[in-house]
C-alpha cells in the first residue's frame, strides 16, 4: 500500500508540472511580433522595400502579440469560472453526507458520484486517491493544486485546517459552500455591471475612428484645396513672401499621426475593457486584438 501511495504521489507531481501553455503562446507571439516590428522598422527607414507600409506592419505586430494569448487567457478565465461555479454544490453535498456521521473521506467518496461539470473528473480522481489510502487532507490539497483556481485554493485550505483541528467538519463545509456561492454571485453581478462600460469603450473607439474618417475625407482635402488656391493666387499676383500660408506638406504627417492614435487607443482601450470585465490585464489583450483589427480595416479604408 505504501508503494502504491508513493506511485500516486509521483503521478500527481508529474501532472502538476504541466506545460505552461500560456507562457509558450506568449513567447511565440512575441517572436512573431518582433519579426513584423523589424520589417516595419526597416521599411520606415528605407532599409527594405516591403510589400506594405510600416504602419500596417505595426498593426500586424500588435495583433499577433495580443490575439493568441488574449483568447487563450479568456478561455482560461471561462474554465476557472465553470469550475468554481460548481464548487458550492460539491461542498454542500459533502456537508450533507458528513451530517449522517460519515468522515470527511467517506463523504467525499459519496459526493463524488454526482455530476459537477468540469469539476467532476478531478473530484472522482480525489475519491480514487482516498480509496488507495491517501489521507483526505492530502487528497484535497492535491485536488486544489490540480484545479489551481483562487476560490478552490482558498476554500480547500479552510477545509484542510478544519479537518486537522477536528470537530464538525460538516458545519465548516456548509459555511464554506455559502461563502463560495456568495463570491460567485458577487462576481456574476460585477460582470453584468461592467458589460455596459465595455460597450461604452467600444462605442467611443468607433466614434474616434469615424471622427478621423470625417476629418480625412472632408477637412484635410479642403485644406489641401485652400492651400493650392492660395499658392496659385500668390503666384499669379507675383507675391513671393506670403504673410499667411497654408502648409499642405504636413498633411501626410497628420494622417500618419491619426493612424498612430488609432493604434494607441486600440491597445489602451482594449486593456482597459479587459480590466473592467475580468479584472485582469491578460483578459484585455483579446479586446485589444479586436480593436486593432477594427482599426486596421478602418484606417485602410481611410
Amino acid at each position: 500500500m505504501a508503494a502504491e501511495y508513493e506511485n500516486i504521489m509521483d503521478l500527481d507531481q508529474l501532472n502538476l508540472e504541466k506545460i505552461d501553455y500560456g507562457r509558450t503562446i506568449l513567447i511565440i507571439s512575441a517572436m512573431v511580433c518582433a519579426l513584423f516590428a523589424a520589417i516595419g522598422f526597416l521599411d520606415a527607414i528605407g532599409g527594405i522595400d516591403a510589400p506594405s507600409d510600416w504602419l500596417t506592419y505595426t498593426f500586424l505586430a500588435l495583433i499577433v502579440l495580443t490575439g493568441p494569448y488574449g483568447f487563450y487567457a479568456s478561455r482560461e478565465v471561462k474554465r476557472v469560472r465553470d469550475i468554481e461555479a460548481r464548487l458550492p454544490e460539491f461542498l454542500r453535498d459533502v456537508a450533507e453526507a458528513g451530517r449522517f456521521g460519515m468522515t470527511l473521506a467517506q463523504a467525499i467518496k459519496v459526493a463524488s458520484r454526482g455530476r459537477y461539470g468540469k469539476l467532476t473528473p478531478e473530484i472522482r480522481r480525489m475519491a480514487a486517491q482516498i480509496d488507495w489510502g491517501v489521507p483526505a487532507s492530502e487528497a484535497i490539497r492535491l485536488f486544489a493544486e490540480r484545479v489551481d483556481t483562487p476560490l478552490v485554493k482558498r476554500m480547500t485550505s479552510i477545509i484542510i485546517k478544519a479537518n486537522i483541528a477536528g470537530g464538525s467538519v460538516a458545519d465548516v463545509l456548509t459555511m464554506v459552500a455559502h461563502d463560495a456561492r456568495e463570491a460567485m454571485l458577487s462576481q456574476s453581478e460585477r460582470k453584468i455591471n461592467m458589460v455596459t462600460y465595455v460597450m461604452v469603450i467600444y462605442i467611443a473607439f468607433a466614434v474616434f475612428i469615424a471622427t478621423i474618417f470625417i476629418l480625412n475625407t472632408t477637412f484635410l482635402p479642403k485644406m489641401m484645396e485652400a492651400g493650392a488656391s492660395v499658392a496659385e493666387g500668390a503666384e499669379k499676383a507675383g507675391i513671393t513672401n506670403m504673410p499667411v500660408n497654408i502648409k499642405t506638406d504636413v498633411i501626410p504627417t497628420i494622417q500618419i499621426l491619426f493612424v498612430l492614435a488609432v493604434i494607441i487607443h486600440a491597445v489602451g482601450d482594449g486593456i482597459l475593457a479587459g480590466v473592467l470585465q475580468d479584472g485582469q490585464i491578460s483578459g484585455g489583450m483579446k479586446h485589444a486584438f479586436i480593436m486593432l483589427l477594427i482599426g486596421l480595416v478602418g484606417t485602410r479604408l481611410i
